[in-house]
Formats: C-alpha cells, structure tokens, sequence
C-alpha cells in the first residue's frame, strides 16, 4: 500500500465516472484513501484531480476554484437531460436564428448570474442524488444558485439541420455548462442541449499535468499546494503546538493555509481566528 501523499491529475476518457476512475487508481496506487474534486459526467472527458492519502483533505479548497471548459451546444433540440445522453423532448428548426443573436445572448451568461442547475446533476435533495430522483421518475426543479462566469468564447458555429455552437468558458465552481445550453436554447425559442464536454482546467491543475490512469505519477502534496493555498514555514516549537491542537501566533494571510516544516513537509491547515491561526487539520508524522 502506498505512503505516498498527494496528486494525481488524471485526463478521464469518455465513457466512465469519475468514480470508476477512483476504483481502478485505487486498484493501482494499492490505497483506500483516494477521492477526487469536482465530478465529471461519463460524457464528459478531460481534467480530473485526484487526492491520494493525506491529499483527499485539500480537495475541498480545490473543488472551489476556477474551472475551463470546452463544449459543444447543439440549437434545435431540447433533452431530458440537457445533454446528449436523454431522451429528445423537442426539435425545432433553428433557422431563422443568427449568429448575432447567438452572440448577443451568450453575452448575458457572462459575469456573476443566478443559474438552475440540470436536474440530472449531483446535487443531493433530502439526501438522494437529484439524478437518482429523476431516474426513478420524478420531476425535480433545482433552486437557482448565484455562480460567476468569467468568460464565453465561440470558437465555431457550424450550421446543418441544427445549429452547433463550439464555446470555451471560464467560470467559477458550481457552473452547468449544459445549464448554458438549455438555457441559450431557452432564450433563442429553439431549445438546445450539450453534445460535448471537455474541462481542460480544475485551477491550478490544467491537460499539461495529466498522467496516465493506469501509470500515475503523483504530484508531492507540498508541490502540488503551493499553487493552491498559501504557506507558511512554522518552527519545531510551533510545530509541536499544532500537533496538540493548540493555536500559534497569527498568520499574515486571513484565509485557510498550509503550516510546513523547514523540510517541507506539510503539518497542518491553519486558519487564523481570535488574532491566532488555529489548526483545522493535522497530519501526523
């Protein structure tokens, strides 16, 4: 079983969970202690950031950052789903839709907005997963959630018996890129669903620090933190107090951060409260 601590990035293939991309690390690594930040669908592909052992403590801190993707929007058809993978529940013509107009409103995506997520999302509903009450036949409308989008650009737009719209976007944690789709289909009176999802950034991990499922090469943990929260060297003094629980003198940073020893190993998430920074988590030597 490995010891080792930290990251794996992982370019997940169409076709699996992300949890199946877990089961079979597990199966390689030889460790339990494995979880991964931010789900993507098994139609989706790209980006995916794997915790080992004490690593699965950050990914909380990393599930919340930036994220980039690439998709495609089809105009014209409506899904159960609002991807590729439900049933089509309308079609209509796209014809007398231009590509201004398609400009124009993705334009209104753009900035801190109020978004639905899909019904077939992960988010739990009195403890049940949203896309489980819906395969079992019940209707679930999601309330709004105020998310950030940082930016929308349209690489193609490609016309046949349906308008297909190829973006990439930028957007903060908690986005639906096929809550777009749907919701530029919506606006445009055509309806529309996403055919294809690539995330090529879970911040600060991008497609360039992807390795090979069944070969990983682990980032080390304090490596891989560094672009993820911010540091702090502690002395052995210092050290011993965290290890007991027990708070140190004030960081200079306000957020949660990393304690870390001369050698560089990682001691401790601090946060500073009541004019100290307290220990909110501790690794053991």
């Amino acid at each position: 079983m490995t010891s080792t601590h930290g990251f794996v990035i992982i370019d997940k293939p169409a076709g699996i969970t992300s949890h199946d991309v877990v089961v079979r690390l597990r199966r390689v690594l030889g460790t339990k202690r494995i979880g991964h930040a931010g789900t993507l669908d098994p139609m989706a592909t790209g980006v995916l950031v794997l915790g080992i052992n004490n690593a699965t403590k950050f990914l909380e801190y990393i599930v919340q950052g930036r994220k980039r993707y690439q998709g495609t929007i089809r105009l014209g058809q409506s899904t159960t789903t609002d991807d590729r993978e439900g049933e089509i529940i309308s079609s209509t013509a796209p014809t007398g839709v231009s590509d201004e107009q398609i400009r124009t409103e993705l334009t209104r995506f753009v900035g801190t907005i109020m978004q639905a997520p899909s019904a077939v999302s992960a988010i739990k509903v009195d403890g049940k997963r949203a896309y489980e009450r819906v395969r079992s036949g019940e209707e679930i409308e999601l309330p709004e959630r105020e998310i950030t989008i940082h930016s929308i650009d349209i690489l193609t737009i490609n016309r046949g018996q349906f308008i297909d719209i190829e973006i990439d976007v930028a957007c903060s944690a908690g986005t639906y890129i096929r809550a777009i789709a749907r919701d530029l289909g919506r606006r445009l009176g055509v309806g529309g669903h996403l055919t294809a999802l690539r995330r090529s950034e879970v911040a600060p991990f991008t497609i360039a620090d992807c390795t090979d499922l069944d070969q990983p090469s682990i980032i080390p943990l304090a490596e891989g933190l560094d672009a993820v929260m911010k540091s702090r060297v502690v002395t052995p003094e210092e050290i011993v107090e965290l290890r007991f629980g027990r708070a140190i003198n004030a960081s200079e940073f306000p957020e949660a951060g990393i304690a870390l020893s001369a050698k560089g190993e990682v001691i401790a998430i601090i946060e500073n409260r009541e004019q100290r920074a307290r220990p909110i988590t501790v690794f053991n030597p």
